[in-house]
């Protein structure tokens, strides 16, 4: 007998182990007046969002638009909708509260209708009848009683191209994040062209602390950078710079890529110079190893399943999640072009491609501790 499908699931996401964040202590932020800005996308950003507003930090975000998959995907070709996924999902990592019904709902996704969220359809519905999207996302903030702002990067309706590591040409977001191997390069275009969203822009220029990421590299993070004006928003904030490099590959945008590459990916695409600190993960296990940064000089996160058992990955032999790894070598190399790199054990024991909110909590805290205090 076939088993039927649920007419309702929710998005996965990491409720519980938020919902398990110890409350912190006043005096351990230095500043509670600092502003933080997330840029990224819909899976990562989620992360680096909860974290911040745990710190009782002001946490805005600045959100890619090129998502063209699943029920974005049908809402963008059908009913020419901007791009509300990802949108979808940090709205709801701001709601006040996370187990309040209509949060709740927001996430809920319809199989027996094309997969569509509930919140994707309140924005796209919203943006018909409210005057455009950014007034659809500010009903829906108000809704959810969001506790930080949600900007689009543009309001074009951009196509993302990539170019893999082989020279393949791969056009679509959908079909970017699932290359069989890495890429090199991604680009957007639009019939009209691309602006930037100028309270985005603003966002990021009063912003004390930017983080990047963590979440899809060429899919989410990139697509911001590529906007004109973000980077140099960025350029022109006083604020801190940090990129939070992901885990592990789950998916063939990144596949077999280290840290380091990841980094060199991002100044490729605009940073080079920007970026203050990156937040690498490295294990308890192999951090005893060197009273500095932890590393060994031998290469750490290749498929090989020693390399994930090290990494704190499960040693099932199952090739499709790759550990990020980094070496010695590597961080020297980052850091003689002006990042600091910032070793921890950043990984959720129970779901180790999620970074642990807590161990990703007291790694801001560090940089903002070695960070010169902007604007205080």
């Amino acid at each position: 007998m076939t088993q039927e499908k649920p007419p309702f699931t929710h998005d996965p996401s990491a409720t519980a182990a938020f919902a398990a964040l110890p409350t912190i202590d006043p005096g351990e932020v230095p500043d509670k007046n600092l502003r933080a800005i997330v840029i990224g996308g819909g899976t990562g950003g989620p992360v680096s969002i909860r974290t911040l507003l745990s710190m009782e930090l002001a946490t805005d975000a600045v959100v890619a638009m090129a998502d063209d998959g699943g029920s974005t995907g049908i809402l963008r070709a059908e009913a020419d909708a901007t791009a509300p996924g990802d949108i979808r999902k940090c709205i709801t990592a701001m709601a006040a509260d996370a187990s309040d019904p209509l949060t709740r709902a927001f996430k809920i996704r319809f199989t027996f209708a094309e997969g569509h969220t509930l919140g994707n359809l309140m924005l796209s519905a919203l943006e018909e009848t409210a005057g455009g999207f950014p007034e659809a996302i500010r009903i829906c903030e108000r809704l959810l009683n969001a506790r930080g702002h949600v900007y689009p990067s543009t309001l074009n309706r951009v196509t993302l191209s990539a170019v893999t590591r082989e020279g393949h040409k791969l056009e679509g977001q959908a079909v970017a994040c699932h290359s069989r191997v890495a890429l090199q390069s991604v680009s957007l275009h639009a019939p009209s062209g691309i602006t930037a969203y100028e309270p985005a822009l603003e966002a990021i220029r009063r912003a004390d602390l930017i983080v990047l990421g963590p979440g899809s590299l060429f899919t989410s993070i990139i697509p911001n950078l590529l906007v004109p004006g973000v980077v140099d928003a960025v350029r022109e904030s006083k604020g801190t710079t940090v990129f939070v490099c992901s885990l592990a590959d789950m998916q063939g945008e990144t596949r077999g890529m280290t840290a380091r590459e990841h980094y060199e990916a991002l100044c490729r695409h605009g940073m080079a110079g920007a970026v203050d600190y990156m937040l690498v993960h490295a294990p308890e296990s192999v951090l005893a190893s060197d009273a500095r940064t932890g590393l060994y000089d031998g290469m750490i996160g290749s498929p090989a399943r020693s390399a994930s058992s090290s990494y704190g990955f499960s040693d099932s032999g199952d090739t499709r999640v790759r550990p990020v790894g980094i070496t010695r070598a590597d961080i020297a190399a980052i850091e003689k072009r002006g990042t600091r790199v910032i070793a921890r054990d950043l990984v959720d024991n129970t779901h180790p491609t999620w970074h642990d909110p807590a161990k990703l909590r007291r790694a801001f805290l560090e940089v903002l501790k070695l960070c010169r205090s902007p604007r205080m």
